[in-house]
């Protein structure tokens, strides 16, 4: 899918003393919103004037002031994951848009199952309580029938924000975070990605280089392992049973296989020679690493790195700079980013269904979405558009601690840049993580109810297999058993 460029104009232009005299108004002050927003996040206060600089045009400020002041005194209602990025759009939001624009927004932070299923309450009841939902990938076909595509919005120039330029999005992002069955949905707003991180100082010292094959990643966290154990292990995963983080770490190794959860039949690929394949290659990593891996989900897989647990392992993009915070880290300026390992062979996209794209980076982003059962489409579309903007993101990143981007632009921001270096909030994973999403990106399939069966079917048998409870065969069989069940009555996408 590929949307092509639209030209944006700017209406109702104001002058400048009526730009300033709605600032004003709205108690704007940029001195005290840099100070303010910077003290908010600990993490990043050696950056917040850096991460806190406005790149906001004045054909932007007074779109805002005009068109957003037709519906002051409005409340735009929004809920989302509780993440660092969000609670820094939260912060900004209330500092811009609001002054900016007089409409006020609730932004509700929840835990990620939490968000689903107040979601899943709000749809059902059709009672519009949120203008705007955040879809993570896994409940695009879910929550499908339930936005209000932005497509016709982005066509019509009287509500388009100045410069928000929506090809600057990276396409694999709106074709599998943002669209389903060839419609958009959304926009693009995160990102989280697996790559590699690895200890230049373990590795150097054991004349390893890292890991570029599936065979050589065996290969290395065997040999640090037979070095340096009981001090450090070669590896450590995101095994909890039952987890979603199980269900994500096994994908890679099923996609770097060769194998699928789908063919292209739109029946489960649990039980061919690729997927056993993956399951033995899983287990025998499992051996090089701690205990406690098959207890920990994506956090405690990266405080574990992080404490120096191990010198090689697949994380998400959004951990990486947890490695170089010295409040967080024993590791810091010790540990490099790196590309997942290169498959051993990939099935082609074709020969699966569901829109599932096989790849070893698997990703768990997720889009803003118009709820359809909203009163104030436009006043919420106007704020998507800015939320989503090249400026807001770039900033939310930085002041989220160097959370992964969606428009291509944004790596190469001067504000990005900058923060290529060691220490707090450092964004020299993000060449890596690019890399990721432009070559390498695992995309899982896009079916109702999808979250439910990776969870309750897939986390669960995966969880009996990495505890040794049953082996690869039996597990395979029931994650069949479990798929087949779901998809019977259900064709492969087109």
């Amino acid at each position: 899918m590929h949307f092509p460029p639209r030209i944006y104009r700017f209406r109702n232009r104001i002058s400048r003393r009526t730009f300033l005299e709605a600032c004003a108004v709205g108690a704007l002050g940029t001195v005290g919103f840099g100070a303010g927003l910077a003290a908010s996040f600990n993490a990043f206060a050696s950056n917040g004037t850096l991460a806190s600089a406005s790149s906001m045009t004045d054909e932007q400020r007074e779109f805002l002031s005009s068109e957003g002041r037709r519906y002051c005194g409005l409340t735009l209602h929004i809920i989302t994951e509780d993440t660092p990025p969000s609670r820094a759009c939260r912060e900004i939001a209330v500092r811009e848009f609001a002054a900016l624009t007089g409409i006020d927004v609730d932004w509700e932070l929840a835990p990620l199952r939490r968000v689903l299923a107040k979601t899943l309450q709000d749809v059902n009841s059709k009672a519009g309580r949120y203008d705007i939902y955040y879809v993570d990938h896994s409940w695009l076909a879910t929550m499908s029938p339930h936005v209000h595509s932005p497509e016709p919005l982005l066509q019509n120039p009287e509500i388009a924000y100045p410069d928000f330029d929506f090809p600057d999005f990276l396409e694999a992002l709106v074709d599998k975070v943002a669209s389903h069955g060839g419609q958009l949905m959304g926009l693009p707003y995160d990102i989280p990605i697996l790559i590699m991180a690895y200890r230049r100082d373990v590795l150097d010292s054991l004349g390893l280089a890292p890991p570029r094959t599936l065979d050589e990643y065996q290969h290395v966290v065997q040999a640090v392992q037979e070095a340096r154990a009981p001090e450090m292990y070669g590896t450590v995963g995101q095994w909890k049973a039952g987890h979603y983080s199980l269900v994500c770490a096994m994908s890679s190794w099923l996609w770097g296989h060769g194998g699928s959860f789908f063919k292209s039949d739109g029946w489960p690929g649990f039980l061919d020679d690729q997927a056993a394949s993956a399951m033995r290659y899983m287990l025998e990593l499992g051996k090089y690493m701690p205990p406690g891996a098959t207890a920990w989900d994506w956090d405690g897989q990266g405080r574990s790195f992080a404490q120096g647990g191990a010198a090689v392992a697949i994380v998400w993009s959004e951990q990486f700079p947890l490695f170089d915070d010295p409040a967080r880290s024993s590791v810091v300026g010790l540990v490099e980013p790196s590309p997942c390992p290169q498959a051993l062979a990939l099935r082609p996209s074709s020969e699966t269904s569901f829109g599932e794209t096989p790849g070893v980076s698997h990703q768990g982003g997720s889009c803003l979405a118009l709820s359809s059962y909203s009163k104030n489409i436009t006043p919420a579309w106007m704020f998507m558009q800015w939320v989503t903007s090249k400026d807001v993101s770039v900033r939310a990143s930085l002041l989220g601690g160097g959370a992964s981007l969606m428009r291509r632009s944004c790596y190469e921001d001067p504000r990005i840049m900058a923060q290529k270096r060691v220490g707090p909030g450092t964004t020299r994973h993000l060449d890596v993580t690019l890399d990721a999403i432009t070559h390498h990106m695992g995309t899982e399939p896009h079916l109702s109810g999808w979250d439910q069966l990776v969870v309750n079917g897939f986390g669960v048998e995966l969880g009996r297999m990495v505890t040794g409870q049953q082996g690869v065969k039996e597990t395979l069989r029931a994650m069949q058993s479990a798929a087949g069940k779901h998809v019977r009555n259900l064709r492969p996408a087109v």
